[in-house]
């Protein structure tokens, strides 16, 4: 019972990374910089937010390696309003969207969950989520899709999350983040670190 209430109250997590600087500084400046933003949003009521970690870049050698976060909060904007102002704040430190996917940046803001939202609709997160890996570096939707679809796969997502949202479940596979990253093999979580916020 506390889980649907949690989640239908607007319950909001987002994943936060950066290996690159930006305007605002080093990667974990950048981090801060998007708390700030994101919590002072008059439609934001801040729950948590997670360490920060230290993991490797995403594929396995593209990159510096990442700083991630977690965040969540109660938000009373829609879905994609709460999107476009997270694609703003990247904005603000550089982000472009017209890039290869995956590349290293400086700031990377990613809504992951909206309660209990399914968006677009149920086939449509099945299939993306679905999608195979080699598959998802070459194709982006053009539509929001709730649960982010790779949430249940990536350590540096769900280590984060863990410490905020542990027991959030996710509404098309029925496990909590807690029991996702349980499921994650060793590999997935290999070299990740705690780093001081």
């Amino acid at each position: 019972m506390s889980r649907n209430l949690s989640q239908k109250a607007n319950l909001v997590l987002v994943a936060l990374g950066a290996n690159l600087p930006s305007s605002a500084g080093l990667p974990a400046d950048s981090l801060r910089f998007a708390l700030r933003k994101i919590l002072k949003l008059p439609e934001v009521v801040p729950v948590a937010v997670s360490r920060f970690w230290f993991t490797p870049a995403f594929p396995a050698g593209s990159g510096p390696e990442y700083v991630n976060a977690a965040a969540s909060f109660r938000c009373s904007l829609s879905p994609e309003q709460l999107l476009r102002e997270l694609h703003a704040i990247e904005a603000e430190l550089g982000r472009s969207r017209d890039g290869a996917r995956w590349q290293s940046r400086g700031l990377d803001l990613d809504l992951l969950a909206h309660g209990d939202l399914v968006l677009p609709d149920v086939p449509a997160q099945d299939h993306w989520r679905g999608l195979p890996p080699e598959e998802q570096a070459l194709h982006a939707p053009e539509r929001l899709i709730l649960p982010h679809p790779r949430l249940q796969d990536r350590g540096f997502v769900l280590m984060p999350l863990a410490e905020i949202a542990p027991n959030w479940v996710h509404p098309r596979l029925g496990r909590s983040v807690a029991q996702m990253l349980a499921a994650l093999p060793p590999e997935a979580l290999a070299e990740m670190r705690p780093a001081s916020a």
